[in-house]
Order: C-alpha cells, then sequence, then structure tokens
C-alpha cells in the first residue's frame, strides 16, 4: 500500500514561534555542533577500536569480548585512551613501533589471558611451543 502525504502550499516560508530568545538559539546551536563533533570523533575511535580487536583475535586466538577486555586492561595500566591504545597497535601494521609501557603493558595482559584461558583457542602463546605431540 502506498501512500502520500500532501503538504500545504508555502509551508516552509512560515516562521515558527519562538519562546526563546535569539542569543538561547545560538548557545544551542554550537551545543549541538560540539555534540556532533563528539560524536564524529566518537565513530571514529569505535572503528580503530574494532580494528584493533579483530587484530588480538587473529593474533592471540581469542574471542572478540576477551579481545576488547585486552585492549581496556593495557589503556588502564598504561593511563592512555582506548582509541590511542588501538591506534598505536593498528599503526604497528604499518611498521610503528609501540611504546616501551605499551609493549610492556600487552605482554602482561596477554600472559593474563592465557593463563585464564578467558576465550582463547589455545592455552599457549603462538610464540611459545603448546606441548602437543610430545612424548
Amino acid at each position: 500500500m502506498h501512500r502520500t502525504a500532501t503538504l500545504p502550499k508555502g509551508w516552509w516560508g512560515m516562521e515558527a514561534e519562538a519562546s526563546v530568545e535569539r542569543g538561547q538559539a545560538g548557545q544551542d546551536v554550537v551545543a549541538l555542533r560540539a555534540e556532533i563533533d563528539r560524536l564524529r570523533r566518537a565513530l571514529g575511535a569505535r572503528a580503530v577500536v574494532d580494528q584493533a580487536c579483530g587484530m588480538v583475535m587473529i593474533l592471540a586466538s581469542c574471542r572478540r569480548g576477551p579481545a576488547r577486555s585486552l585492549l581496556v586492561e593495557i589503556s588502564r595500566h598504561s593511563d592512555t585512551e582506548l582509541a590511542d591504545v588501538a591506534a598505536a597497535l593498528v599503526a604497528t601494521w604499518e611498521g610503528e613501533p609501540l611504546s616501551r609501557l605499551m609493549q610492556r603493558e600487552l605482554r602482561r595482559a596477554l600472559r593474563r589471558l592465557y593463563a585464564e584461558g578467558r576465550g582463547c583457542d589455545d592455552t599457549a602463546p603462538a610464540d611459545e611451543p603448546s606441548g602437543r605431540g610430545r612424548s
């Protein structure tokens, strides 16, 4: 079923009655623009965090939840924003080294992840032998 809405001619030319002063409306516009900018930054940061989660999931053989928890843990212990940790991790793909602090926290977080077996497919890090197939 298709419905058509008709609007009266010249409806867009009508002036809305405003109960606020012009100064308040200007402040509202500024506040809304600031909110839009904040949301855009948040969306951009989320994309980087998702990309870093994917990298951790592949490299550490774990699920999304543990991968994100690992990034959050590194962020807390290195006193760095989550988006900055994620961006630094993603930048390693381009050859940028992680800071010493982030390297140390990444190693610690990976050790805890494997020790607890939180969502990992394997209990040993990729660079250590798993002990399988030994007599």
